[in-house]
């Protein structure tokens, strides 16, 4: 006949469900913090279940040795007992640091993309590789660049921004130079509620948030977007040769742009046209600028080979010919135009459409 070893052995009660839970083995109270209570009652424990370790249960009292031990175990490590609370109800006030904020992973333990154990790996990862954390869960692949990003937002108290939805207005992004947003990896998207809005990857550095405020004559509001975003919008409108240092001092001198944007106020931004053949060839992304380059060969072609489409007709069909024979001064018509537009073409192409 089997034994129940729980009631037997321990004094748990028959209405208690088997296997019981690690509280109800080791006799202490439910949710239990005390380690050293909890070790006391496992040394006791252990000690009475092993007076059966060489009788007729010798099987049975290894077994509950070894599921005491178990319990011993959890309830003594801080990570494993949270879980392990959590798996019976226990809810637990949130962690915060020393500014009231909850920590990015646990953040994203909250919003239920991370466990805690994949919280530990992170963070051994982090600190093996000199990396956020936020770049770290990117990284290992445990969640998106985009959930990264909205929980480093959620714990900053920032709003997250998708630059794909986000049209930064011209005014903005002249007052900034290409070194400047290139080093510290931000995009300055419009006024909103007179705060000049920076789309940025991080918190800013105090340093660069006073030298913005200087810049636009108006407080600064930063924003989170996904590194990769800002990465591609710094490309986009801060191609090589755009907006360096001595354009957008002499930008804001001549033009007042600061002056401008801080009257912007709350106006939305507006969207901007597609306005690729009025910017100067430099001033394009390398895609555009390798569009121009291939309509420009077009024109050129184009400007001498359609003059020169009469004489084509000429030798490709004999009656056109016998006609172009009759008026002796058309034979050079041709050749005339094809010179003219040519010239007109590679003037506008060389001076204009390529500058």
């Amino acid at each position: 006949m089997a034994i129940d070893v729980y009631k037997e052995w321990l004094g748990i009660p028959e209405s208690v469900p088997r296997p019981p839970d690690h509280y109800q083995l080791l006799r202490v109270s439910q949710f239990e913090d005390d380690a050293e209570k909890i070790q006391a009652h496992y040394k006791k424990l252990n000690t009475h279940v092993r007076k059966y370790a060489t009788g007729q249960y010798s099987i049975e009292s290894q077994d509950l040795l070894n599921e005491l031990a178990k319990a011993m175990l959890c309830l003594t490590d801080s990570d494993r007992k949270r879980d392990y609370d959590e798996s019976l109800g226990r809810e637990f006030e949130p962690e915060t640091d020393a500014f009231g904020r909850l920590p990015l992973l646990d953040t994203l333990i909250q919003e239920g993309h991370l466990s805690r154990e994949q919280k530990r790996d992170a963070e051994g990862f982090a600190s093996a590789r000199g990396l956020s954390e936020r770049d770290a869960v990117v990284q290992m692949k445990l969640v998106e660049p985009a959930v990264a990003a909205r929980a480093l937002a959620r714990q900053l108290g920032y709003s997250y921004v998708d630059l794909e939805d986000m049209l930064p207005e011209d005014s903005a992004l002249d007052l900034v130079p290409r070194s400047l947003v290139k080093k510290h990896a931000f995009i300055p998207l419009f006024i909103d509620d007179d705060k000049i809005l920076i789309a940025c990857v991080d918190e800013l550095e105090p340093d660069l948030e006073d030298e913005l405020r200087l810049r636009y004559g108006a407080p600064v509001r930063p924003v989170i977007a996904t590194p990769r975003a800002i990465n591609q919008a710094v490309a986009q409108f801060y191609a090589p040769g755009m907006r360096d240092e001595a354009a957008v001092r002499e930008a804001a001198k001549s033009d007042g742009k600061a002056d401008k944007i801080r009257k912007a106020g709350k106006r939305k931004p507006k969207k901007r046209a597609s306005s690729t053949d009025r910017r100067s060839f430099d001033d394009l992304t390398e895609p555009e600028q390798e569009r121009r380059k291939q309509n420009g060969i077009l024109i050129l072609c184009a400007s001498v080979f359609v003059p020169l489409l009469p004489k084509i007709a000429e030798i490709a069909v004999p009656r056109y010919r016998m006609f172009i024979l009759e008026y002796t001064w058309l034979r050079w018509l041709p050749f005339i135009v094809a010179v003219i537009s040519g010239g007109v073409a590679a003037n506008f192409v060389f001076r204009r459409y390529w500058k």
